[in-house]
C-alpha cells in the first residue's frame, strides 16, 4: 500500500532486482537449521528472561489457546467495561513461557467491524490482567453513542472509491467488494463509516485492493490504503541450496506447513501450475530457466519460516503450522514483489525484460514479515504506523539475511547491494542511515506520516541499526557504515539478535493497528522491559536509540556537544481541558539571535497526548507551534525533540513550554524543558 500522498509507484520504492544467479542442487526433504543458525537463534535469547520469551506453540497450543479465549471473550468484554453492543473477535493468541498470555482482539460494535478498535489483553498465568493496550484511546461508553443510520447511499461511497482508485492506475468501473458499514476508530472519534475496496491493477502493474473509508453522514473521505504490500529487496546469488520438496518432486515444502511454490507463466492472476521435475534438482543458475526463480523464492520462504520458528517460537506466518505459498514469473517485465492477505502469498515479477526475477532470500523474508504484521499488530499501511510496517519487514529481512549465513550473500544493512539501481554500485537502502538513498528519512518530525511509507520508513530502520551496533563508524562482514544520531550523542548497539528479540516481542504483544513512533518507542520499551529489566543496558540502550532518532528524550540527559543547554526540571501540573500552563527557562550568555535549528527537547507524562496543543513561547511573545491536538493521536506522553527556526529571535531572555489540554477525560504534567542553543 502507498499512503495518501503518493500513490504513484515509485522507482526506489518499488522492489527492483539484478540478474537472479543461483544454480540449486536439491535433496529432498526438509532442510534443518546449520549449526552458525543454531547459535543465531540462542545469541537472540542470551541474558533475556526466559520466562518473558515467547512459548514455542504446537498449531494444536495455540488453537487450544485460542478456543480458551473465544469461550471466555464475553466475561473478557465485561470486565474491560464494554457496552452490550460491543463483541470482542479473538484475533491471536501468544503465551510466553512464564505463562503470561497476550491475547490480541478485534471488536465489533452491533455487529459492525470496529476498525481500530483492536486492543491487546496481557494476562498473568492465574488469569490477572496486567495491562490493556487499545489501538483507539476512546472508551467504551463514548461508542454508545454512535449513530447507526447513514445518511449517505453507498453509491457515493464507491464512486469516490473508484475515483481515487483510478489514479492509483486502476481501470475498474465497480467495486471489487460493495460498501460495507463500519465503525471507523482509527482515528479517535467512533462514527459509522462505509469500507469499499477496489481492486483492478495499479500502474506499475502491482494488484489493486484500495480499502477506502468514507463517513456515512457526511461523504466525506476519511482515510485509505492499500492492501496490498509491497516493499523493497534485492536479487541475488545464493549459491547451492538444500530445499524441501516432496517426494513426487514438486516445489511443495512437506516440513514447513506444505509451502508451495507455483509458475504464473508470466500471468497475473489465479494460482499458476505446482512446480514439477522428473529429478530433485531446481535450475540451472540461468533466469532463463524457470526453475531457478522458483528455488530462489522457495529457499527464501524456508529460511524465513525456520528463522521465525527457531528465533522466535513462531510456526508458520500466523503462528497456526499453515504455510503460505509463492508465485513467481508474475506479468511480464513486472519489476516489484507483494503480499497479498487475500491469498496469503508473496508474488514475485521476473524484473525489467524479465531477465532479473525478484526472488532473494531478503525479498521473501521482507514479504513473508508483511504476512506476520497482518496476523498480529495489522499495522495500517499508511501514515507513520504505514512506516513502521514497511520499517518492520525491512528489519526482520536483515534478520533472516543474517541468520541463513549464506556465504554467497554474507549478512549486511544494506538492502538492494547486489542490483546497481542507481547505476554506480551504490545500494537501494542504508539502514545505518537511511538519507544516503536520497528519500529516505533518518529520524522523525511531526509530518513524517505524510510522507510515502517505503520512506516514512527509514527511522525505524535506523532505530534498528544504532540499537544493533551503535553509532558511530565501523566494519561488519566487510561493509563500512557509519551511524549518526539526531541529537550528536552516541548510543551503545546490543547486537542485532537482542535488537530483533525486542522488536518481534513489541510487534506481536504490544503495537496495534494504529501504532505510530511515539507508541512504538513506547512498546519496545516496554518489552526490552520485560526481557531485559528497566535498569538494564538493554533498556537504556533503547531509549538512546530512540532518542537518536528524535523519538523521546535519553534517560538521565546527557552532554550536548552541539552548544549550551538550558533546563526546567520542575514538574507543572496540566489541568484537565483547563487554561494553558508553561514551564520557563531564562536563557543567558549566548550572544546574537537564536538558531535556526533551535532543538526544544519536551518531556510530559499525559494519559492521552492527542488532547495536547503544545507551544515554544520566545522572549519577543512569539509563538512557535510544536504540537497540536489530535483524535487520531492515542497514545500517552508526549516526549521528544522538535526543532524550531528561532533565527528571528534574540536568544537571551525568558522561553516558555506552553501546554494546554484541550478535551476532557485526561490528565498529565510538564515533567521537564529543554533548550539546546
Amino acid at each position: 500500500m502507498r499512503s495518501t500522498p503518493s500513490r504513484r509507484a515509485t522507482a526506489t520504492g518499488a522492489l527492483i532486482a539484478a540478474a537472479a544467479l543461483l544454480a540449486v542442487g536439491v535433496q529432498t526433504g526438509t532442510a534443518t537449521a546449520t549449526p552458525s543458525s543454531a547459535t543465531a537463534a540462542n545469541a537472540a535469547t542470551a541474558g533475556a528472561d526466559h520466562g518473558a520469551l515467547a512459548k514455542q506453540l504446537s498449531p494444536s497450543q495455540r488453537a487450544e489457546l485460542i478456543r480458551q479465549a473465544d469461550a471466555g471473550k464475553a466475561a473478557t468484554a465485561k470486565d474491560l467495561g464494554l457496552g452490550s453492543q460491543e463483541k470482542l473477535v479473538v484475533k491471536d493468541v501468544i503465551q510466553d513461557n512464564d505463562g503470561t498470555t497476550h491475547t490480541r482482539y478485534e471488536r465489533t460494535f452491533a455487529g459492525l467491524p470496529v476498525l481500530g478498535g483492536d486492543l491487546v489483553v496481557q494476562e498473568t498465568k492465574a488469569g490477572t490482567t496486567q495491562s490493556v493496550t487499545k489501538a483507539s484511546k476512546v472508551s467504551s461508553a463514548q461508542l454508545k453513542t454512535v449513530d447507526l443510520k447513514a445518511d449517505v447511499a453507498p453509491a457515493k461511497a464507491e464512486k469516490q472509491a473508484l475515483g481515487l482508485a483510478k489514479a492509483d492506475g486502476s481501470k475498474r468501473t465497480e467495486a471489487d467488494r460493495a460498501p460495507r458499514k463500519v465503525v471507523w476508530m482509527a482515528q479517535g472519534k467512533p462514527q459509522l463509516a462505509y469500507e469499499t475496496v477496489v481492486g483492478g491493477l495499479q500502474e506499475d502493474g502491482t494488484p489493486n485492493q484500495l480499502h477506502v473509508i468514507t463517513d456515512a453522514t457526511t461523504g466525506a473521505k476519511l482515510y485509505e490504503w492499500q492492501g496490498i504490500e509491497n516493499g523493497v529487496g534485492n536479487t541475488e546469488y545464493s549459491g547451492q541450496v538444500t530445499l524441501g520438496t516432496a517426494p513426487s518432486y514438486t516445489l511443495t515444502d512437506t516440513g514447513r506447513g506444505n509451502h508451495k511454490t507455483y509458475n504464473l507463466n508470466h500471468g497475473s492472476s489465479g494460482t499458476g501450475t505446482l512446480f514439477t521435475n522428473s529429478t530433485d534438482v531446481w535450475g540451472n543458475g540461468s533466469p532463463s530457466n524457470a526453475e531457478t526463480a522458483a528455488a530462489d523464492a522457495h529457499y527464501g520462504a524456508a529460511e524465513t519460516w525456520d528463522y521465525y520458528k527457531n528465533v522466535h517460537g513462531r510456526t508458520g506466518i500466523r503462528g497456526d503450522g499453515v504455510g503460505a505459498y509463492s508465485r513467481v514469473h508474475y506479468g511480464n517485465s513486472y519489476v516489484n514483489a507483494f503480499w497479498d492477505d487475500s491469498c496469503f502469498c508473496m508474488t514475485y515479477g521476473d524484473g525489467s525484460g524479465n531477465a532479473n526475477p525478484l526472488t532473494a532470500l531478503d525479498v521473501a523474508a521482507h514479504e513473508m514479515t508483511h504476512g506476520v504484521t497482518s496476523a498480529t499488530a495489522d499495522l495500517v499501511y499508511s501514515g507513520e504506523s504505514g512506516g513502521l510496517n514497511e520499517a518492520t519487514s525491512d528489519i526482520f529481512a536483515t534478520a533472516v539475511e543474517f541468520y541463513a549465513n549464506n556465504a554467497s550473500d554474507p549478512g549486511d544493512y544494506l538492502i538492494g547491494e547486489k542490483i546497481d539501481i542507481n547505476g554506480d554500485g551504490t545500494p537501494l537502502r542504508y539502514q545505518d542511515k537511511p538519507s544516503k538513498d536520497g528519500a529516505s528519512k533518518d529520524s522523525w518530525y511531526s509530518g513524517i506520516g505524510n510522507v510515502d511509507v517505503h520512506y516514512s520508513s527509514g527511522p525505524a530502520n535506523h532505530f534498528f541499526y544504532l540499537l544493533s551496533e551503535g553509532s558511530g563508524a565501523k566494519v561488519i562482514n566487510g561493509v563500512s557504515y557509519n551511524s549518526p544520531t539526531s541529537d550528536g550523542l552516541p548510543v551503545t548497539g546490543i547486537g542485532r539478535d537482542k535488537a530483533a528479540l525486542i522488536w518481534f516481542k513489541a510487534l506481536t504483544t504490544k503495537f496495534t493497528s494504529t501504532t505510530n513512533y511515539a507508541s512504538a518507542r513506547t512498546g519496545t520499551l516496554a518489552a526490552a522491559g520485560e526481557l531485559y529489566g528497566t535498569t538494564s543496558a538493554e533498556y537504556k540502550s533503547v531509549a538512546d536509540a530512540w532518542a537518536g532518532i528524535n523519538v523521546g528524550t535519553r534517560p538521565g540527559g546527557g552532554t550536548d556537544p552541539g552548544g549550551k543547554v538550558f533546563e526546567n526540571t520542575t514538574g507543572v501540573a496540566i489541568p484537565d481541558r483547563g487554561a494553558a500552563v508553561t514551564s520557563s527557562v531564562n536563557v543567558t550568555g549566548v550572544t546574537g539571535n537564536a538558531p535556526s535549528a533551535l532543538k526544544v527537547d519536551v518531556d510530559i507524562t499525559h494519559t492521552y497526548r492527542g488532547d495536547l496543543v503544545v507551544d515554544l513561547v520566545a522572549p519577543s511573545g512569539t509563538t512557535y507551534r510544536l504540537k497540536n491536538s489530535s483524535a487520531g493521536d492515542p497514545a500517552d506522553d508526549v516526549r521528544g525533540t522538535y526543532t524550531v527556526n528561532a533565527s528571528s529571535e534574540t536568544a537571551n531572555g525568558t522561553w516558555k513550554l506552553k501546554v494546554q489540554d484541550v478535551y476532557s477525560g485526561d490528565t498529565g504534567r510538564i515533567n521537564s524543558f529543554k533548550l539546546t542553543f
